[in-house]
């Protein structure tokens, strides 16, 4: 029943294929620990954002204020 086939070629084959199907499923789970820890770091810029906003803001209105007040003390 010899095909043409040689089995010793065909089991290292095989072989090489089952390892590049672990090789795949470890790439798999790294990309997606990857896509989560991408997601938390966007998250994070976003808050870091707002919070810069908020800062300017708060900057802003206290300088106002204080403007204000050095207008009115000093008379001018």
């Amino acid at each position: 029943m010899d095909n043409g086939i040689d089995l010793v070629r065909y089991g290292v084959l095989w072989n090489k294929v089952e390892n590049y199907e672990h090789r795949l499923e470890a790439i798999d789970k790294k990309m997606d620990k990857m896509e989560a820890q991408l997601e938390q770091l966007v998250a994070n810029s976003n808050k870091q954002a707002g919070m810069a906003w908020l800062g300017i803001s708060m900057l802003t209105a206290l300088s106002t204020l204080g403007g204000w007040a050095l207008h009115w003390f000093t008379g001018k």
